[in-house]
């Protein structure tokens, strides 16, 4: 590695707050570059998806194995460095950046190995939700991930994780079989049913609060290579009916479909007829990965000639990018939503209304289908909302050059609409940095208690705290860790 890489002069060593001999100490201990910025690659480094994130930190670690992660987790406790963890990046809180810190950006880290005859992959942790389909698909095999290809899967997995299978198999992180984990001390272990049970429990569901995952082991189902997939819309003066159609088909779907009413302006994409860009419509898309789908489709066909139809059979790691146009990367993004125990006759009008009213070409509001075997599942994890049937909500985004309060407000309204209908639960992943401790607690119901006796059992000093925070449970009030001792680098 280079001398450049660990020179840190002038402004920039007061902002970062250590001697340049400390950051280069630290860079020959590693396999992987240490980043500052202005280094070849630092963009891409701190690069996330929600432009509205305008958190940077001061160094970056781009570990290539456990080893590497484990030298920057006792750095960073040695020194009370603020420490984030970068997988995918596609957080919408911006939790994967320390503003000030030190980011550790897994990147490097995206090998996958699958075992067809164990039915198991063996994923790292920058894995991307595309490298985990690819591999997986090529034995017609297939875990629990989310719906955006370029999604990270660490993140995803360890705030629960939900995607078209979810109806047949639970949450992600109830496919999880073992991780191997850097905790708050440094020590390199693994976490399974067997090893480390109180470890592994919160890790599936508790986010990044207990330590760096640096290798996930999923159970594999078969699915694929082809299923029956895809969107059709239809004029958003039929949003009634639609909606009340997603409704029956939802209460008589079998598990191997999942389908998801989308409100929006059309996009002016190629298959959306002129005459109909920018214009509000009702869609659904669905995605049937067993057999005799169009006997599970029967209601949706029967809704008559819609705008467009792009449902057919196709390969799964294509349904799996479908949606990847609708959250390009660089708007600002604000998202708010609930579970919910159903779709009762008020809700319906209710989400419609809200919908209709968010008229930014780039938003877009949505139920998903979740109920299934995630309802029934005795083997939960943290991420716990067993009764959750669906999950409701806004999706505002604009260019960051663009006037986003309207946007905003309509988010916000619609969100406060649908609240009564809620669960009282809501889903982590999609909480914002301004979402308070109450709001994340509500995302633990019955679990949130022993989450944090977890927490203080495995980083007592809440190290890992750039994220939607645990705190430890026994922490005294008057411990110098009551309020976190790690800062960032630049105070």
């Amino acid at each position: 590695m280079s001398t450049r890489m660990f020179e840190v002069a002038g402004l920039e060593r007061e902002r970062v707050g250590l001697s340049s001999a400390r950051i280069e100490q630290l860079g020959t201990r590693l396999a992987g570059p240490l980043l500052t910025a202005g280094d070849e690659g630092w963009d891409k480094a701190v690069e996330v998806w929600n432009a509205m994130v305008t958190a940077r930190p001061a160094l970056v670690v781009q570990p290539v194995s456990a080893q590497d992660v484990a030298t920057v987790v006792r750095f960073a406790a040695d020194h009370g460095v603020l420490l984030s963890v970068k997988g995918g990046g596609h957080n919408i809180a911006g939790t994967a950046l320390a503003d000030g810190g030190l980011t550790l950006d897994m990147s490097r880290m995206r090998e996958v190995t699958v075992d067809p005859v164990a039915r198991l992959a063996h994923a790292g942790p920058g894995c991307l939700l595309q490298d985990v389909d690819r591999a997986t698909q090529r034995h017609g095999l297939a875990t629990v991930l989310g719906f955006v290809s370029e999604t990270g899967v660490a993140g995803l997995t360890l705030g629960g994780g939900f995607g078209y299978l979810t109806r047949r198999f639970g949450w992600a992180a109830d496919n999880l079989e073992e991780v191997e984990i850097v905790t708050a001390d440094g020590r390199i272990t693994t976490a399974s049913r067997a090893e480390n049970p109180d470890l592994f429990w919160a890790l599936r569901g508790g986010g990044g609060n207990f330590g760096v995952v640096t290798r996930f082991t999923f159970r594999l189902h078969e699915v694929g290579p082809l299923i029956t997939g895809g969107l059709a819309a239809w004029s958003a003066d039929q949003v009634d009916e639609v909606l009340t159609t997603y409704r029956e088909l939802t209460a008589s779907a079998p598990r191997e479909l999942t389908a998801v009413a989308i409100i929006r302006l059309a996009p002016p994409a190629p298959f959306v007829p002129d005459e109909w860009h920018l214009k509000p419509v009702v869609g659904l898309l669905v995605c049937h990965s067993g057999t005799n789908a169009e006997a599970g489709l029967a209601p949706l066909r029967a809704l008559g000639k819609p705008i467009f139809d792009l449902i057919g059979e196709k390969p799964y790691v294509a349904q799996q990018s479908m949606l990847d146009a609708m959250e390009p990367k660089g708007l600002n993004q604000y998202w708010k939503a609930e579970f919910l125990p159903g779709l009762p006759d008020e809700y319906l009008p209710t989400f419609r209304d809200a919908a209709l009213d968010v008229v930014s070409p780039l938003s877009f509001s949505v139920i998903f289908h979740l109920a299934g075997v995630l309802n029934e599942s005795d083997d939960s994890g943290a991420v716990g909302n067993r009764e959750a049937r669906l999950i409701s909500g806004f999706s505002g985004a604009w260019p960051p050059q663009a006037d986003g309060d309207r946007i905003v407000d309509a988010v916000r309204s619609g969100w406060e609409d649908i609240r009564p209908f809620s669960t009282g639960g809501n889903y982590v992943n999609f909480q914002l940095a301004e979402d308070d401790a109450d709001r994340t607690a509500a995302a633990y119901r019955g679990t949130y208690d022993r989450l944090r006796q977890i927490k203080a059992r495995y980083d007592p000093g809440n190290c890992f705290r750039v994220n939607r925070n645990i705190r430890p449970r026994m922490e005294p009030r008057n411990s110098p860790n009551h309020k976190p001792t790690y800062v960032p680098l630049s105070k």
